[in-house]
């Protein structure tokens, strides 16, 4: 069951990044600005199309990382995973939903940099100042779901040992 929140998060967060990437590409400039000094001019740019394709591509990339583990449990292409984690184990849903949700978190993190780049470019919208508290939020949980994808490990190892 766990795992199918994790996986409607995930696909909220598909949907989502998809929408606001085409949405904010519409209202980008031609040169899109990526990086700001101190007195809030634009440093860097980079051509519209570029930072498109780029953001698209770093999507797919990390989607697909992301997604090719739980894939091969659920369909049951790898022998491994699927004796390691059998079907009806407690675990399996663990590990499904950490993979789902971390996908979720990776997608959440893009939107985050769309909307910077966003704030950046239309500034009397959006102050890129307002984006501070998602520097630090959104690598912390990465960090505590990299924790928690250890936990479900040595709770299976733990299961493990005690069934031998």
């Amino acid at each position: 069951m766990l795992y199918r929140f994790g996986k409607a998060f995930y696909f909220l967060t598909l949907f989502g990044f998809i929408f606001l990437l085409l949405y904010f590409y519409s209202a980008m400039p031609e040169l899109v600005g990526y990086g700001m000094d101190e007195t809030g001019s634009i440093l860097d740019r980079v051509p519209k199309s570029t930072f498109f394709y780029g953001m698209i591509s770093i999507f797919v990339i990390s989607n697909l990382v992301v997604l090719v583990p739980p894939k091969l449990l659920e369909t049951k292409i790898h022998k491994g995973l699927t004796r390691i984690f059998p079907v009806g184990d407690v675990f399996r849903d663990y590990y499904l939903g950490w993979f789902y949700s971390f996908g979720g978190i990776l997608n959440l993190s893009l939107i985050m940099m769309v909307f910077y780049t966003h704030s950046i470019n239309n500034q009397n919208e959006i102050a890129a100042s307002e984006f501070n508290f998602f520097f630090y939020f959104i690598p912390s949980l990465l960090v505590l779901w990299i924790i928690g994808l250890f936990v479900i490990f040595v709770g299976k190892f733990k299961q493990i040992q005690y069934n031998s």
